[in-house]
């Protein structure tokens, strides 16, 4: 049974993951072993699909492999222009709040918000939804991975 506390760890496991490679930006090599490391530890490329849609992905809205997610947290890939790297923003901090969280024998579901800090200590919050599947080994991986940006009635209606 997937856990509360085991979503929560793998939660802070992600945000350090994306600040480490922030903070590595300006060594391509190091970044991208970094990126992949973290993709191949936190999400479900092992095991299966996985059904990635990121926050800031316009033309090629949805990620389903390793190397379009990667693109996606580092841009560089030819095949995805429009990524510049979310990772590279670079952020601080990252902290998530779960709405509510659906615990299942085989699998978890959690949903709410998460807030990525900048150096200039402003802060972006940003909607997600999160599916958690394990491994044979054990491992939590994240096997669906949605977030947006919170609508703006404003900028729909205008």
């Amino acid at each position: 049974m997937i856990s509360i506390e085991d979503i929560e760890l793998a939660q802070a496991k992600w945000g350090e993951n994306l600040i480490k490679i922030g903070s590595l930006k300006n060594d391509r090599n190091a970044s991208v072993k970094a990126t992949e490391e973290m993709l191949n530890e936190l999400y479900a490329f092992d095991v299966g699909k996985v059904l990635f849609k990121p926050t800031k992905a316009a033309k090629i809205q949805f990620r389903l492999n390793l190397e379009a997610a990667k693109s996606y947290f580092i841009g560089g890939d030819d095949n995805y222009k429009e990524d510049t790297g979310f990772a590279f923003q670079p952020w601080v901090k990252v902290s998530f709040e779960n709405s509510s969280v659906i615990l299942n024998k085989g699998n978890a579901l959690a949903m709410g918000n998460y807030f990525f800090t900048d150096p200039n200590d402003l802060k972006v919050k940003v909607e997600y939804t999160f599916s958690y599947i394990r491994n044979s080994k054990g491992s939590l991986k994240i096997n669906l991975h949605h977030s947006s940006f919170p609508f703006n009635d404003e900028a729909y209606f205008n």
